[in-house]
């Protein structure tokens, strides 16, 4: 029987999940060599609203390309983790933002807040999708973190790439932080987060 694993990447329009989609496709594909197949869509409004991007990976050929049950699912606000839920198998990994996401059904959620990360240590929101794809690639072994930073490398405006690759970096120590001790007790500690 083949392998296959279905990522869903949720949240709005403005918060980088295409371009977290296409890196994550692109790291697992290029750089760790796996079959991978990536669709994207987004809401009429664009910035704000409903976004989401999906990656398949298999070790065959990939005859649906898009995520059916998920084995991942990552969300970077309440609304997404509303909507996709119900998609994500009973064993999966719920990865979410807790910076919007308040209401988590499961207890065993990963609860990262990536975009307070983001803004509290490098001043820029629109590096918490890095953050994110960080913490994935820590949390799950579908990608190498070598692949994940060489997708990211590659996909990211000349002059940023420190800032991302320390973002990228953040998000892995954040998730590292939370497989060995669950989430700190007090929020302002993450921005001390070891890079």
């Amino acid at each position: 029987m083949s392998f296959r694993y279905d990522i869903r990447l949720g949240g709005s329009g403005g918060q980088g999940l295409i371009m977290m989609g296409i890196i994550l496709a692109e790291a697992i594909g290029v750089y760790d060599g796996k079959e991978v197949a990536q669709t994207q869509s987004y809401g009429p409004e664009a910035r704000g609203g409903s976004s989401k991007a999906e990656v398949v990976v298999s070790d065959e050929e990939i005859d649906y390309p898009k995520a059916m049950k998920v084995d991942l699912l990552l969300t970077m606000n309440q609304k997404a983790l509303d909507e996709y839920y119900q998609d994500l198998k009973p064993d999966g990994l719920l990865i979410v933002d807790s910076t919007f996401v308040k209401t988590v059904p499961v207890a065993n959620a990963v609860q990262i807040p990536f975009t307070r990360i983001a803004r509290d240590r490098f001043k820029k929101e629109m590096v918490a999708n890095i953050v994110a794809l960080g913490a994935i690639s820590e949390l799950s072994s579908i990608v190498s973190k070598k692949a994940i930073e060489a997708a990211v490398l590659s996909r990211v405006p000349k002059g940023t790439e420190k800032l991302n690759r320390d973002a990228l970096k953040a998000g892995m120590a954040a998730a590292k932080r939370m497989r060995k001790s669950g989430p700190p007790p007090e929020a302002d500690t993450w921005e001390n987060e070891d890079i």
